[in-house]
């Protein structure tokens, strides 16, 4: 991350939560919807000018991100009618599914909605960046838990009772069924520790977003290490 969109970035972050924790209470919704669409921009074009900001309503995922913040407000006021319809729309017109009940924090981000999944039970904090064909479920009724700034790379699966840790990046088609570190990226099927990145666990925000633009994006390679324990589900 550049460090004009780390500075732009801070702008509008809040402190940091524990991991799958939401902010409380969330920014009315103009206020929400508008720092949902800046971290869009940012992430896209590194800039939140309004010539950003129209490229990003104009782009895919954006109406799917808009849906889901005004089903969320409608859950919120139990305008339950309200909740439906744009539940439904978002399906139908985006392909995009959004659990009536999942919560995420400021900062939700959709690169691309079509074949995203979520469980209605997920949580989250904020700035989650999430790409197309992503499913966040279930598993026995087990639900997962994302940090702040989490992003999950296109086809990602992430099931049941895990927690992702703030600033860990989970890689395309992983399939995550343990917990992630902190910092941590994560790839492969079940999905592994390959790199590890320090995370500034006050601000919630990785070291390297608050570096320097100059400075190169070094990690450090960590041997994945099982802990034994066999996710639910899978069998010996």
């Amino acid at each position: 991350m550049s460090e004009p969109h780390a500075q732009s970035a801070t702008n509008f972050h809040r402190p940091a939560a524990p991991a799958g924790t939401v902010p409380q209470p969330l920014p009315w919704l103009p206020g929400l919807i508008s720092g949902d669409l800046r971290a869009k921009a940012l992430r896209r074009y590194e800039r939140a000018d309004w010539k950003a900001i129209i490229k990003v309503l104009l782009a895919d995922g954006t109406a799917a991100m808009i849906l889901y913040r005004l089903m969320q407000w409608s859950r919120k006021y139990r305008l339950f009618p309200l909740e439906m319809l744009f539940n439904k729309i978002n399906g139908v017109c985006c392909s995009c599914i959004i659990g009536r009940g999942a919560e995420f924090g400021p900062g939700f981000v959709l690169l691309h909605s079509q074949g995203v999944v979520i469980n209605g039970q997920a949580r989250g904090g904020s700035d989650i960046c999430l790409e197309h064909q992503v499913t966040i479920g279930a598993e026995r009724n087990q639900n997962p838990r994302l940090g702040n700034d989490v992003y999950v790379g296109c086809g990602a699966r992430i099931l049941g009772a895990v927690t992702v840790g703030d600033g860990a990046r989970v890689g395309a088609n992983a399939v995550v069924v343990r917990d992630v570190p902190a910092g941590a990226t994560v790839v492969g099927i079940p999905a592994r520790v390959v790199r590890h990145r320090a995370v500034d666990e006050e601000a919630g925000r990785t070291a390297h977003a608050a570096g320097s633009a100059g400075d190169d994006d070094t990690v450090e390679l960590v041997p994945f290490q099982s802990t034994g324990d066999k996710p639910a589900g899978l069998g010996k």
